[in-house]
């Protein structure tokens, strides 16, 4: 003969659903594209070819992990490209991003760039703001100790998921 738990009594299951928190949606993010700093170079300088592509690969990096960890939802920043290019490099607008972003009608700001020390030492600072306040939810930095597309791919994987997400944004999940 087998035993049956005893039901719940039908008052306290719409109790257990309600404590159980709501799936948000992602809230959207403008993600600009990473740029570069490199010191060296008394009032900065173009990136080289192989740069502008290693650039693109990180910035393909950092969107594709945020959205496929359900962080967030991308926004499309092509429209502001005129003013993207205006307010370069965003590392040194101080919060222009945030602006831009809410133009764009995103919540979170998404910024990074890549410090030149050497031809092999880089340093990779991705930063995550908020449109509303400006101010800084999230942050990481990480270095880069080799040129190389494979290197610079994984640094970016790894602040993803060692600094951006290691916990949920604040407020946000």
């Amino acid at each position: 003969m087998s035993r049956r738990a005893p039901a719940l009594p039908l008052l306290v299951l719409p109790l257990v659903l309600a404590a159980a928190p709501a799936s948000a949606a992602p809230e959207k993010a403008a993600i600009f594209p990473v740029e570069l700093l490199d010191p060296g170079v008394v009032g900065g300088r173009k990136p080289r070819p192989d740069e502008i592509r290693k650039l693109a690969l990180v910035t393909e990096e950092l969107r594709k992990a945020l959205q496929a960890k359900g962080a967030v939802e991308p926004v499309d920043v092509a429209p502001q490209s005129a003013e993207i290019a205006k307010q370069a490099p965003l590392y040194k607008c101080e919060g222009c991003a945030a602006g831009i972003a809410k133009t764009l009608g995103a919540d979170l700001a998404v910024t990074g760039y890549v410090e030149k020390g050497s031809n092999q030492i880089f340093n990779l600072n991705v930063v995550i703001s908020d449109v509303t306040t400006g101010k800084i939810v999230r942050g990481g930095q990480v270095v880069i100790r080799a040129d190389t597309d494979d290197t610079w791919a994984h640094a970016m994987r790894w602040v993803v998921k060692n600094r951006l997400l290691a916990e949920p944004l604040p407020n946000r999940s």
